[in-house]
């Protein structure tokens, strides 16, 4: 087949079509969004009838992916690092009951948190379930880990874990596909008790998936995404994990060097194959995109008195991507590095577009709560968290999805009063609508402001499952119709809008504030898609 220059992200997603999935699955999330969004402008997907539309979580998604794979077809699920904390229930549990169809779980993390509240390794997740873990170290590699991840799901009958980072998965290169696969038949899962975690059925799952570790243990071992690179100088030796091991290879061809290398991109993590190079070499330097899970494993191992080096001692920055100046410098050499910013120049922090519909809710908000002073509005994830800073100023949290409603909740509980929080529509439909009804049912008086610009804006204008749904939401949680109010966030409409606030705040029950405003970034893009159809 011709080779496509891919996005990392992107890569996964034509394998997936390549490799005969039914359905994808997501929440978008950045760096994972381009995952989805490929797959549903794809000629491929009508085409093959492969279900792609977006989820109201990743709870949802992975819940939905394995029910089709129940039906014994190929499905992947996609999400960001902090989304599989929203789908952790599922996931853990989906490595007990096992699956039926082949079972991708694609989640893209983001170290040095580019769009991110943290940095976490989902390594450890896929450790935690006890479940083959695969990192492609560039484009190519994402695109046939796919078909090696299904193939492996197959085998063990067990979901298996993609991770890559933002660097890979925004980052383009040459990919050379491979033939179309069919997509699997309906098939039931052959034991019909096998998605029922009973206590008694569920340790005889468990013990399933203990039992399969010697052999997936083995499968990494004789990997050949995980290999050893002999080298003539034994001073030192590297391990370099998924995209790092890119890293590395520029340093050893810049500066000619010669030493051991092992590359792993495929876990659980390969023991013999570490420990051939660990008696081979005086000392070690581990490379990890993300938290020092190797390095921690070595400082553990059996007989280790070899140095071994990393993120852990400071050899290697604790926090953030790695890059290969950071490798050079580890390695003792000197890296050339720009001259500083000059005092002059002044930092742009990121803001709300120009006619964005948020920024005369906020201007509303903080006229609306001033004489209560400071500190009583709570946020949440999206565009609307640019109210944190100036000229706004105007929220006072921003932990995860849907905390904002809860941690509101908490502090009337404490007796906060106004106890006000700010969320975006689909965040609300995504987990903030649980948190309204703990409020409902505790008669918490709190105001919930939904900022309803019918889209995800954060991550590029994917659909909302809240359109044109949220009153009616808010009705059978069971927020008193009187309380429901719709504001339409424009400056002619200031005073209107600031009463409406005021009034609810005085309120001592549950109220909910709809700003409602179409995404002006969103409505730009639909007046360009109209003029062209007509042109």
């Amino acid at each position: 087949m011709d080779k496509l220059m891919l996005l990392g992200d992107e890569a996964i997603a034509q394998a997936g079509m390549d490799a005969g999935i039914s359905g994808i699955y997501a929440y978008p999330g950045t760096p994972s969004t381009e995952i989805m969004e490929y797959v549903q402008k794809s000629v491929s997907s009508p085409a093959h009838e492969i279900f792609c539309q977006w989820s109201a979580n990743e709870k949802t998604a992975m819940e939905a992916a394995l029910g089709m794979s129940y039906a014994g077809k190929r499905t992947m699920v996609c999400m960001k690092h902090v989304g599989l904390n929203v789908a952790a229930d599922p996931f853990m549990n989906s490595a007990v009951t096992g699956v039926n169809g082949g079972f991708l779980i694609v989640v893209a993390d983001d170290p040095s948190m580019h769009s991110s509240q943290n940095e976490q390794d989902s390594r450890f997740y896929g450790k935690f379930a006890m479940i083959p873990v695969l990192e492609p170290s560039n484009q190519q590699e994402s695109y046939d880990m796919v078909f090696h991840g299904f193939e492996l799901s197959e085998k063990f009958r067990l979901p298996v874990m993609i991770r890559i980072t933002t660097r890979l998965s925004h980052s383009r290169a040459a990919v050379k596909g491979k033939e179309t696969l069919d997509k699997k038949t309906l098939g039931l899962p052959a034991d019909p008790m096998q998605f029922i975690l009973l206590p008694g059925i569920a340790r005889k799952r468990y013990s399933n998936l203990l039992s399969y570790q010697p052999e997936i243990e083995k499968e990494s071992e004789h990997s050949g995404y995980n290999q050893f690179f002999q080298g003539n100088d034994n001073s030192i030796g590297f391990i370099a994990c998924g995209l790092a091991y890119n890293y590395l290879m520029e340093i050893v061809h810049a500066k000619k060097l010669d030493h051991p290398v092992l590359k792993i991109s495929q876990y659980p993590l390969p023991r013999l194959l570490i420990r051939k190079i660990k008696d081979q070499c005086d000392s070690l330097l581990i490379l990890e995109e993300g938290y020092p899970l190797v390095e921690e494993f070595l400082k553990g191992f059996p007989g280790s008195d070899k140095k071994i080096t990393g993120r852990l001692d400071g050899s290697l920055p604790r926090e953030g991507e790695l890059n290969p100046d950071h490798v050079a410098k580890a390695l003792g050499f000197s890296v050339m590095e720009g001259p500083s910013v000059p005092g002059v120049v002044k930092n742009r922090p990121p803001s709300l577009c120009k006619g964005c519909g948020h920024i005369d809710m906020y201007n509303a908000l903080i006229e609306a709560i001033e004489t209560y002073g400071p500190g009583r509005v709570f946020s949440d994830i999206g565009c609307y968290t640019l109210g944190a800073l100036p000229p706004f100023s105007a929220i006072n949290s921003c932990v995860d999805m849907g905390a904002s409603i809860t941690m509101a909740k908490g502090a009337a509980d404490a007796g906060l009063h106004p106890s006000v929080c700010v969320i975006g529509d689909s965040t609300f439909t995504h987990s903030g609508m649980t948190g309204l009804l703990d409020a409902v049912n505790d008669q918490s008086p709190i105001t919930v402001i939904i900022g309803d610009n019918s889209t995800t804006g954060m991550t590029g204008g994917q659909a909302s499952s809240a359109t044109g749904r949220i009153e009616d939401i808010c009705r059978g949680i069971g927020v008193l119709p009187e309380h429901i109010r719709l504001i339409i966030p424009l400056k002619k409409n200031h005073a209107e809008n600031v009463a409406v606030m005021k009034e609810e705040f005085a309120y001592r029950g549950v109220s909910v504030i709809i700003a409602r405003r179409e995404c002006i970034q969103v409505a730009n893009r639909r007046r360009k898609e109209v003029r062209t159809i007509k042109s």
